[in-house]
């Protein structure tokens, strides 16, 4: 059996159906049809309600599949204030920049002056996201978490919100590269949350875009790329059926993406 026959018989079909949403089918061996669908965790109140087809999807699927399930509400944050002062940990030019942000955003410097790195960036990133008209409650997952539990659809969580704290807890230095990255980035963040929402807006990207990087290397290995990982075992090992998997869209996109680790399955 030549190399195509045999990948072939791996993945039964990557399908060209076009949505007008981010999103694709993938028909894993065993009768597994995954919709991927490209989330965004805050969205715009002109991203509610969900398209009706995606809910008709919904209403046929086994299962919802989403990273967490944040409909419960509550933090998952632990009650960190033990840290340095922020000033001792951070450069003088990033110091500066963080003071000029809180300024901007609102933000008491002494709500995060002794959170750790990464509780700090994700502060900053939800602010962000605010300043530019996003919610929580118009987020694609808190949408189709809502909708699940009203059609009483089951909800499976690849890895929970729990589990995506303790992934940020284990990174070097309390996280600090990730706050370093969020203010070198800023604007380029920015731009991207932007990207993101024109693809539910507008037009969804049609083949796989490069996309600006917002995170170093190793942030990327850790956050995106060994997650995809994760998820591509998990989805392959699920019985046969039908299930919309939500998860953030670009997960979808760039290098490692899960479509392609589905499509490729490593050995």
């Amino acid at each position: 059996m030549g190399l195509l026959s045999r990948i072939t018989a791996l993945f039964s079909s990557l399908s060209n159906t076009q949505y007008p949403w981010p999103a694709l089918d993938i028909v894993l061996p065993g009768d597994c049809h995954l919709h991927l669908v490209g989330s965004i965790h805050m969205g715009t109140r002109d991203m509610a309600p969900l398209p009706g087809k995606l809910i008709d999807k919904l209403n046929n699927a086994d299962a919802l599949i989403v990273e967490a399930d944040i409909s419960e509400g509550g933090s998952p944050f632990p009650n960190n204030t033990d840290e340095l002062p922020l000033e001792q940990r951070l450069s003088g030019g990033d110091w500066e920049q963080v003071v000029s942000l809180t300024q901007e955003l609102g933000i008491p410097l002494s709500q995060i002056d002794n959170q750790p790195a990464w509780q700090i960036a994700l502060v900053l990133q939800a602010y962000q996201a605010q300043r530019l008209g996003l919610r929580a409650e118009y987020g694609i997952d808190f949408q189709l978490l809502e909708k699940a539990k009203t059609l009483a659809i089951p909800i499976i969580e690849l890895e929970g919100a729990q589990h995506q704290v303790e992934i940020l807890t284990r990174l070097p230095e309390g996280g600090m590269p990730l706050l370093t990255d969020t203010l070198t980035h800023w604007h380029t963040n920015a731009r991207l949350l932007q990207t993101m929402i024109s693809w539910w807006m507008d037009s969804p990207p049609r083949t796989n875009v490069a996309l600006p990087n917002t995170f170093g290397h190793d942030l990327y290995d850790v956050l995106m790329h060994q997650r995809n990982l994760q998820w591509q075992h998990f989805l392959q090992q699920l019985p046969a059926g039908r299930y919309v998997v939500a998860v953030g869209a670009l997960h979808l996109y760039g290098e490692g993406n899960l479509p392609g680790l589905l499509k490729y399955p490593t050995k």
